[in-house]
């Protein structure tokens, strides 16, 4: 594949998405003498640099199906961000020449929707002790690095945030699906919630407790 790096005036610019009826919609502004695109959508954060592309990671689009489609269109089947790059691209000898447009202009991120992860909290009772068990279930829809939970530990009633009390950080990522972690031993009069340790991933996941 030929790239090269594009002028002022083969720019593309105002880069818009919008979901409807469970696609995403691209529009953008064209520049004058451009007249086909390629699309490269990927997972956000995952973005690989152009000249690492292969054509099939790339989607040609022309100005025409672009105004017979008011846009351009994607199935929204995924859940979380995909970010779309827009890259234009002009006809020389016969060939389409990509142009590596790699600025904010080009790029916009899609929302697919917050992936579920729900968890159950079950405490054992030991006799005669000043402490008790806590066994802590999660359910996740898609895989969920270890840094994105905590869970906090209060002494006499619930945490209701992440700072009401003590944070505790997991030691490994939770993989898609049920997963039973170790049990924990808390004082006998603590009790325990989960949260995320950052605002970012809750435009991501949703929490919820059964």
């Amino acid at each position: 594949m030929q790239w090269e790096q594009p002028s002022d005036g083969y720019r593309i610019t105002k880069v818009v998405s919008q979901r409807q009826d469970g696609e995403c919609i691209l529009t953008w502004q064209w520049p004058k003498d451009v007249e086909y695109v390629y699309i490269y959508s990927f997972e956000a954060g995952a973005e690989r640099h152009p000249e690492d592309l292969s054509p099939q990671q790339l989607k040609l689009f022309t100005r025409e199906e672009y105004k017979s489609k008011s846009g351009y269109r994607d199935k929204v089947d995924y859940i979380g961000l995909r970010g779309y790059r827009i890259f234009p691209c002009v006809r020389r000898d016969g060939r389409l020449v990509l142009l590596m447009q790699a600025d904010e202009s080009n790029l916009v991120l899609m929302n697919g929707g917050r992936a579920r992860i729900v968890y159950s909290l079950k405490y054992g009772s030991k006799l005669f002790s000043k402490f008790k068990t806590a066994r802590i279930q999660l359910f996740c829809e898609i895989a969920v690095p270890q840094d994105a939970l905590c869970y906090v530990k209060k002494e006499g009633a619930n945490p209701s945030n992440k700072d009401d009390g003590i944070a505790y950080p997991f030691m490994s990522d939770f993989p898609v699906g049920r997963s039973v972690l170790q049990e924990i031993e808390i004082g006998k009069n603590d009790f325990i919630r989960i949260f995320f340790t950052d605002k970012k991933y809750s435009e991501l996941f949703s929490l919820s407790m059964e």
